[in-house]
């Protein structure tokens, strides 16, 4: 035991002496000739040294505020680097009573120019000020002067108002070589903690305690006869100014975290948000305890959050403000004669009176009247009208509160761990959910950063409860084609694609608004030797309708010749090559996001003068009873060849240990598609 621990002491001293030579503009000649980096010679840049220290300085008028200083050297190797030279910093702004702000700041680039260090400092006037929302700010500073194997080095302070401690991000994409972190929080304000326990990356914490001492001053006036402590100032007579001085006591919470090599956190295919996974420590402000040991909880419960957001005017005060559309919607539902029908009619009003304006929120922005009036409004502005006109149909619609993917998961029950908000509408025991931000969204079609796990819906009657966002309708694929050979090899037919729900949705994001010349260079820049005539795609703005895009193909290596056969791939240029799942293990969830049907219909025409010699063998692949399932059926049918292939993923999440089997599945479906019929010369 006395072994281990003087290993681990060693061990801590050996970090905080290598720490001690990251003092600020203290670069080395060895660190700019760093040509890669010695354990991942792949990455474009890496985290020479992060510090960070949070601590609650007091003032006398302020009390106890928050200080985060942050302190960052970053090496860049090469031109695939510079997106490092570039910070952004999130920032709380609601009033000047609620505002966070950045002090402090300076940054410098060094480089080695003819065996000398040279160093460009950062102009702080070119730090730019973004609002994202009615709440919060994004601060942006770009280092200067970068070149290829510069670094770049910035140091700046965090003041905030709040006791709530933001989320400690311990992982990046690239590695840190020296990470310390230091949260100091004085005893009256107590905290719990959690490590994100999705990270496959752990960080050592210690923890400890120390003494501080905090002075208060104030002045009296009186007489210096009867003044028995403090300062005297003003001379000493009667009725002068005494500036009495009083010292309190207490110990402080010290949670420090000392690390080298933290390895990047690397993105894996088919991840769904890969900063779910990020090495977090999470802080919930639980209790204060005060110098006469009364205890004030602040730990909460989600229906604490949900109520006290719904209570708010910029929320449940906004579904209840009904008379700017109640004309508007009875007009709009007269003569519909079904829920169903209110219900698309109403969701295409929303979407089609009201923009997005890209921010993000739970909270209406400016109010939904005026949202209304003036056609634009954030998410909270949008979904709250859409729940309150619903409602005013006699729909069973409320809000539900989520957290997107690029916010993560919470950890605890806070007011920010909601960022958006969607409605849901109950009816015959099944949850509808909508959200009227996106033009091609359509009822439980969400924009896939809205699908996070669960969201929290809200009652009427203030009750809430958990609802599962993940999508349990089927998204289709279907394909059809049929194929002619030529005598120059050559392949050409017609091709008809039909695409529903999430399959459409992705397909309307990326080319609805493409010209017809540019899908078909897309299609053609996607498959060498194809060339694509005719297109017509209906319905690429029609989000209720399925997606159908139909074409004629010439495609110039369909085929090749051996001797007196012909070798032909029954899919041709339709079916997957490569199987995206190559890496030896998985350390993170495989996310589909929706279920997945995939089918394709080939028909090819045997040319006149041959006969079949060979055809692949009909297959049946299942991963995990039924997951997911692979179905290879073909066969002759007089002078035709017909293939139908199936895919169906049933099961969304692939864990990390069914990896291995999926992988090996994957592999032997994209083997069977690229199996060949043999066509002999009669």
């Amino acid at each position: 035991m006395k072994k281990s621990l003087l290993l681990l002491s060693l061990l801590l001293i050996t970090i905080v002496s290598n720490a001690q030579d990251f003092k600020f503009g203290k670069v080395s000649k060895k660190e700019l000739e760093e040509k890669v980096h010695p354990e991942s010679p792949e990455v474009n840049a890496v985290v020479l040294f992060k510090k960070q220290r949070t601590t609650f300085p007091f003032y006398q008028k302020e009390g106890f505020t928050q200080e985060i200083n942050v302190h960052e050297r970053i090496k860049i190797y090469n031109k695939e680097g510079y997106d490092w030279a570039t910070k952004r910093i999130k920032l709380y702004n609601e009033n000047n009573s609620k505002r966070e702000k950045i002090t402090n700041l300076k940054g410098y680039t060094y480089t080695l120019v003819n065996g000398k260090i040279q160093k460009f400092k950062l102009d702080k006037d070119k730090v730019y000020d973004e609002d994202t929302n009615k709440y919060w700010k994004r601060a942006t500073f770009t280092m200067p002067s970068l070149a290829e194997g510069c670094i770049v080095e910035f140091e700046y302070t965090i003041k905030s108002p709040f006791l709530s401690i933001d989320d400690v991000v311990l992982q990046y994409d690239i590695p840190i070589n020296i990470l310390e972190v230091e949260i100091v929080t004085p005893e009256y304000f107590n905290y719990n903690k959690v490590v994100n326990p999705r990270s496959s990356f752990i960080p050592n914490i210690s923890e400890s305690k120390k003494n501080r001492t905090e002075e208060i001053s104030s002045r009296n006036r009186g007489s210096n006869s009867t003044q028995n402590s403090g300062s005297l100032t003003g001379g000493g007579t009667k009725n002068t100014k005494y500036i009495n001085t009083s010292k309190f006591s207490f110990s402080e919470n010290i949670v420090t975290i000392l690390e080298n090599n933290v390895p990047a956190l690397l993105d894996e295919p088919f991840t769904g948000n890969i900063d779910n996974y990020r090495a977090t420590v999470a802080f919930e402000y639980a209790f204060y305890k005060g110098p006469d040991n009364n205890v004030k909880d602040f730990s909460t419960t989600w229906d604490k959050v949900t109520e006290t957001i719904y209570k708010s005017d910029d929320f449940g005060g906004q579904l209840d403000n009904k008379s700017y559309f109640e004309e508007d919607v009875d007009a709009l539902v007269s003569n519909a004669k079904s829920h169903s029908e209110k219900i698309q009619l109403i969701f295409d009003h929303v979407k089609n009176k009201v923009k997005w304006n890209d921010y993000v929120g739970f909270t209406s922005e400016n109010g939904v009247k005026k949202a209304y009036n003036e056609g634009v409004g954030n998410v909270g502005d949008i979904n709250l009208m859409l729940t309150a006109m619903l409602r005013h149909a006699n729909i069973n619609a409320n809000p539900v509160l989520i957290s997107t993917r690029d916010n993560g998961v919470p950890f605890f029950p806070t007011r920010s761990g909601f960022n958006y908000v969607i409605c849901a509408v109950e009816q015959e025991g099944k949850l509808m959910l909508l959200d009227a931000t996106q033009q091609f969204s359509k009822p439980d079609v969400l924009p896939i950063t809205a699908i996070n796990w669960q969201g929290r819906l809200i009652r009427e009657d203030g009750s809430s409860t958990w609802v599962n966002l993940n999508p349990n309708i089927v998204s289709k694929e279907i394909v059809f084609a049929n194929v002619k050979l030529n005598e120059d090899l050559s392949a050409e037919g017609k091709a008809r694609r039909v695409l529903t729900n999430y399959q459409a949705y992705r397909y309307r994001n990326s080319n609805a608004n493409k010209s017809n010349d540019n899908l078909v260079l897309n299609l053609e820049n996607d498959n060498p030797g194809l060339t694509v005539s005719n297109l017509e795609v209906k319905n690429a703005k029609l989000a209720t309708k399925p997606v159908s895009q139909s074409y004629d193909y010439i495609f110039e290596t369909a085929a090749e010749k051996i001797g007196d056969n012909i070798y032909i791939s029954p899919l041709i240029f339709l079916g997957q090559e490569e199987n995206p799942f190559t890496q030896e293990s998985r350390n993170y969830p495989i996310d589909f996001i929706c279920p997945i049907s995939d089918k394709h219909t080939i028909v090819i025409a045997i040319p006149e003068g041959y006969q079949v010699e060979t055809i692949p063998e009909n297959t049946a692949l299942d991963f995990n009873s039924g997951s997911a399932s692979f179905s290879y059926l073909i066969k002759q049918t007089g002078n035709n060849i017909q293939l139908i292939v199936n895919l169906n993923i049933n099961n969304t999440i692939i864990m990390p240990a069914d990896y291995q089997n999926f992988k090996k599945f994957y592999q032997m479906m994209v083997e069977k598609n690229s199996e060949k019929i043999v066509l002999k010369k009669v």
